[in-house]
């Protein structure tokens, strides 16, 4: 199962909103088979175990993270894959909570005479698809703010310099995540004080979809984000529309959508539309306005803060801005789930 989970982890960035699973088959003592769900729309884990078998997976064990589907989606049910091919056992990591799924992937393998067992390494098969178990119950995308900071906790000097807080380490991984995320969101003053390009670097991996919360189209058309926007899919939150400025960004291939709650983006109904875009997960990268705005609608699901060993003073940027609240009480809880070294920073993990 510890081999399936590698398996799945291999389709990070490339099967959303699909979850990542993998299968392994093994006969006789030895592995004869394995896969993993490569690609969106593509054939799942457990068919493209049976491509690769090297001899009959007849009396066989199958260990999949993620129960079999017994529907027909894009591909034909996995289930029907695994009962022609005459495996004995099945060994599953995940319950699916899909409810196209849910339970009857293993109901239709015991009906077949096959032995099932669930729950095996349940905790790591689950931890591969935290963002694919919220989109399926939530049908919102599940959102990661990422903020990297000193050990005073700042964003940026008194000058609003912010390059570089976090060492090349922190920032290779941030490059991951971009790959595995669907989306990246930032407020437009993200976009006017450093006019990003928000893209994932690693060679041959995806780039998210660029979301940019921008109440009045303030948004610069010479921007970096604007002038790429025939390459890298855009879409523009606003709260007021300028039907000029609108139509000038569409027709740079930017799509601009209105949900407007006192003259500021309605969070929640941009989050609705966007889960309605099949945009399962978002990597929202701030800044401190947009964060404090996320926090407060209950919409962030889990935080990477990279810690530099490094200290600005004084009153600059804090990467969530606002009033802040009053009493201790009030504050937005989570609990630590992870902490890392990357190079000389700490990045520490928190789940709601």
């Amino acid at each position: 199962m510890l081999k399936a989970i590698k398996l799945a982890e291999k389709g990070i960035g490339a099967v959303n909103p699909n979850p990542l699973v993998g299968a392994v088959i093994v006969k006789n003592g030895k592995i004869i088979g394995q896969g993993y769900h490569v690609l969106y729309g593509g054939l799942h884990a457990e068919r493209n175990a049976f491509l690769s078998l090297k001899e009959s997976a007849e009396d066989s064990d199958l260990y999949v993270t993620l129960e079999p589907c017994n529907h027909y989606g894009k591909t034909p049910p996995c289930t029907e894959a695994i009962i022609e091919n005459k495996v004995k056992r099945v060994i599953i990591g995940s319950s699916d909570p899909n409810p196209l799924v849910c339970g009857k992937g293993i109901s239709r393998l015991r009906e077949a005479g096959i032995d099932v067992i669930t729950g095996f390494l349940k905790e790591k098969c689950d931890a591969l698809n935290s963002i694919f178990f919220h989109f399926i119950k939530e049908h919102t995308p599940y959102v990661l703010l990422k903020y990297a900071m000193t050990l005073d906790g700042k964003i940026a000097t008194k000058n609003g310099q912010s390059k570089w807080i976090s060492g090349k380490e922190s920032r290779e991984y941030v490059q991951y995540l971009r790959n595995k995320y669907s989306a990246i969101m930032v407020g437009i003053n993200t976009v006017i004080t450093d006019d990003p390009l928000l893209t994932c670097r690693l060679k041959g991996k995806r780039s998210p979809v660029r979301i940019i919360c921008d109440s009045n189209l303030k948004i610069n058309l010479n921007s970096q984000i604007v002038k790429t926007a025939d390459k890298y899919k855009t879409i523009i939150a606003c709260a007021s529309v300028n039907k000029e400025k609108e139509e000038c960004l569409v027709k740079k291939g930017i799509q601009v959508v209105c949900f407007n709650k006192e003259n500021k983006v309605d969070l929640p109904r941009l989050m609705s539309y966007l889960g309605k875009q099949n945009i399962d997960s978002i990597l929202l990268e701030g800044g401190g306005t947009l964060n404090e705005a996320m926090l407060k609608e209950n919409l962030v699901n889990e935080i990477n803060v990279f810690i530099a060993p490094k200290i600005f003073g004084g009153n600059s940027k804090t990467p969530v801005m606002g009033e802040g609240v009053a009493d201790i009480t009030d504050a937005y809880n989570f609990h630590i789930a992870d902490i890392r070294n990357f190079g000389n920073d700490i990045m520490v993990s928190c789940l709601k």
